[in-house]
């Protein structure tokens, strides 16, 4: 090999200048390895480094907790207690603050606090609930008024009685074209 050529790889080889380098070969008698040594002793050139591998969190730097995260995370989450509790206050409020409106067309048959219809309801479903149904199919609408939370419950009522209408002309319609006048 030239000695240029040797210069340019211990150049590569120790990250030193070309004078640096060309000195160290000089000086080692033109062997390469005994240049990169001489660079070594001066502090010119880095000896290798050790590598070592640990499965310790700690040394483990750019790594996260998976424990953190899973309590981060059911810190954040609502418990089952908070969600019952959420939905029991929420039902709580809706029945104190509404009232049960029970009609025929635009007339109103009768209005009663949600909680009335509630107790009823519990005490009484039975028989109540069956009436309920047959009511519809004769007009009877129902619907809660108060708070806002309202909407979602009026809205299932009325599909409820639009079911009911529907089932009673199907009825009418089947009936009218029937021989058993």
């Amino acid at each position: 090999m030239e000695n240029i050529e040797k210069v340019e790889r211990l150049r590569e080889k120790a990250n030193v200048s070309y004078e640096e380098a060309r000195a160290a070969l000089e000086e080692a008698g033109g062997d390469l390895l005994d240049a990169i040594v001489l660079l070594e002793r001066q502090g010119k050139v880095n000896g290798p480094r050790q590598a070592s591998y640990s499965t310790d969190y700690e040394a483990q730097t750019e790594y996260i907790r998976v424990r953190d995260k899973v309590e981060e995370a059911e810190q954040s989450a609502p418990s089952f207690g908070q969600t019952v509790n959420r939905i029991v206050s929420t039902l709580v409020n809706f029945i104190q603050k509404t009232m049960f409106i029970v009609k025929k067309g635009d007339n109103t048959l009768f209005t009663m606090p949600t909680l009335v219809f509630v107790l009823l309801l519990f005490f009484l479903w039975e028989g109540l609930l069956p009436v309920m149904i047959i009511a519809l199919f004769f007009g009877i609408r129902y619907s809660f008024d108060g708070t806002d939370s309202v909407k979602k419950a009026n809205s299932i009522l009325n599909r409820a009685g639009d079911f009911a209408e529907d089932v009673k002309s199907e009825f009418r319609n089947t009936d009218e074209g029937s021989d058993y006048r």
